[in-house]
């Protein structure tokens, strides 16, 4: 498959927020966009390689397409997660390709970093890519895994900076206390750290949050128009699907929270057309659950009573928790994107499924280890096990979440 034809599968994906942007909106211009803006001159002689997928878009084309049209091409490139494309399901493990010559190197098969023969005469490492702002999502670990290899190898890395569509004040969550560290708990940070990736970056070189990146040299290519209050629609920019299951913003914004119920044997709605905003048991009081999560008061959101059946959907979610089961649960609506907390939603919402399911099938709620991992904390877990209000919980991170931020402070590259 040519370059050309990938990416025209790529803009297909383009899609915007669904509501009209607020009177405040105003374009972002991103890294990408500032160095098509200068002709691509600091690449042009240079072997580089590009850590990329489908969120790289640039004013409705993708980076790729423009590289090509410059007459400027990767030596290689690198995709995470999902891959080139993004449409391959969560978790799968994917192969290495090429595309019109230029080698393609999946950094979710068999390794999950950059080979030293893969950098053979690279002299220049470009990321681009959009992240959505949440600790487990695993983009940030890759950037990191390159970061490692960069360093290892001499090489310059560069970060084409995105906005993080949560925004750059939201922070919420335990700071991750996974030992040892796993690829969706990485980093010592919050679920919802409120950094872009250009920000995380130097933090995760400077505070040493992985080995070998003393000597690392990085830079960012800052965005023009990004202030910290910012949550996606007040970009101005249009919403790629960065995965399958984060189809739009609104997705996005709660899967800080909601993706917790990955770690757990309730549905996040995945095998529906809403994945992340349908939460739901078999057998559930749907309007029972409704009640008390409106009652607490959570602003921004509105939780309806609903009732669905999760179905294989190739391509997306093939094997859905409770496939063609009908199940009992909730559908989120967010009425005020600005106000949202997700994070505080998503343990609001794992309390109630708890309290509401039968005792019996408490013991197999929390499955595995995942949702500590997600978490960052076995705490959370106990709480909600104990009977402890969501408020607790919250509080129960402050601390942590408080060192975060006076932490972060030098890291930040944009300032209101």
């Amino acid at each position: 498959m040519s370059l050309r034809s990938i990416f025209a599968v790529v803009a297909a994906l383009l899609v915007t927020f669904s509501s009209p942007p607020p009177s405040r909106a105003q374009t972002v211009k991103t890294g990408a966009e500032l160095l098509f803006d200068q002709g691509f001159q600091p690449l042009k002689g240079k072997k580089f390689a590009l850590v990329t997928n489908q969120s790289a878009m640039v004013g409705g084309v993708h980076l790729l397409d423009l590289l090509e049209k410059a007459g400027v091409r990767p030596a290689v490139i690198f995709t995470p997660e999902h891959g080139l494309t993004g449409k391959a399901e969560d978790g799968v493990r994917l192969a290495d390709g090429s595309a019109d010559g230029v080698p393609i190197k999946s950094l979710y098969g068999a390794s999950k970093r950059p080979r030293p023969e893969d950098l053979k005469g690279v002299e220049l490492v470009l990321f681009d890519i959009q992240d959505v702002g949440v600790r487990f999502y695993t983009y940030i670990s890759t950037m990191g895994f390159v970061m490692q290899a960069a360093a290892q190898a001499g090489i310059p890395f560069v970060v084409l900076d995105r906005p993080n569509p949560l925004g750059g004040d939201y922070v919420s969550g335990f700071v991750s206390e996974a030992k040892p560290p796993t690829f969706t708990s990485l980093y010592p940070i919050p679920v919802a750290y409120g950094m872009t990736v250009g920000e995380l970056a130097g933090m995760i070189k400077g505070e040493a949050m992985l080995p070998g990146l003393s000597q690392l040299d990085l830079s960012v290519v800052r965005m023009q128009g990004w202030e910290r209050w910012m949550r996606w629609p007040d970009t101005g920019l249009p919403w790629v699907a960065t995965s399958p299951n984060l189809a739009d913003f609104e997705s996005a914004l709660l899967y800080a929270g909601t993706g917790f119920l990955e770690g757990t044997a309730a549905s996040e709605g995945r095998g529906c057309n809403l994945p992340f905003r349908l939460a739901g048991w078999p057998g559930i009081d749907a309007q029972a659950l409704a009640q008390r999560l409106n009652a607490a008061g959570l602003p921004g959101l509105r939780f309806e009573p609903a009732h669905f059946t999760p179905v294989s959907r190739p391509g997306v979610s093939s094997d859905p928790k409770y496939c063609n089961r009908l199940l009992g649960g909730v559908r989120i609506e967010i009425t005020d994107y600005r106000h949202v907390l997700p994070v505080e939603t998503g343990t609001a919402l794992v309390s109630a499924l708890y309290a509401a399911i039968p005792e019996p099938a408490r013991k197999i709620f929390f499955r595995g280890g995942g949702f500590d991992d997600m978490t960052g904390s076995e705490r959370m877990r106990k709480a909600v096990q104990a009977g402890e209000s969501p408020e607790a919980v919250a509080a129960a991170w402050s601390d942590g979440v408080q060192r975060f931020l006076h932490l972060r402070q030098g890291y930040l590259l944009y300032h209101d």
